[in-house]
């Protein structure tokens, strides 16, 4: 088991970053990968970006390319995501997961955190 907590969500204004993190803790040798995800009000859980846990290989959701940057540690205990440009789409809750793949979708991700709520106003 792997597990995993999510920090730094918050209240904040169009055009305003911020940057969550993810603590893990567990069987961590088991992770190949990890993953942002999140999920809005009346929409699927959609994928933010991933990143390989060794290589350090990074993907992202086309549309997020550019302002959403994922990254982890030296020691590789936590996953970050750096977030700029704010805009109020940017609105969920947001959520990092663990798992053997290097996957797009949800489903790929064994071990998920609770999440924390990022609110973007206009």
């Amino acid at each position: 088991q792997v597990q995993l907590v999510e920090s730094g969500g918050g209240l904040v204004q169009a055009g305003d970053s911020l940057r969550l993190s993810c603590a893990t803790s567990g069987r961590t040798f088991s992770v190949y990968a990890m993953g942002w995800f999140r999920q809005a009000p009346g929409k699927e859980r959609e994928f933010v970006g991933a990143i390989t846990w060794s290589e350090g290989l990074t993907k992202y959701a086309d549309a997020l390319k550019g302002r959403f940057t994922i990254s982890r540690d030296a020691a590789k205990t936590t996953l970050y995501l750096q977030m700029n440009s704010l805009i109020p789409e940017d609105t969920a809750r947001y959520y990092c997961a663990a798992g053997d793949r290097f996957g797009y979708r949800w489903d790929q991700y064994n071990n998920w955190g609770q999440g924390t709520q990022v609110t973007v106003s206009s």
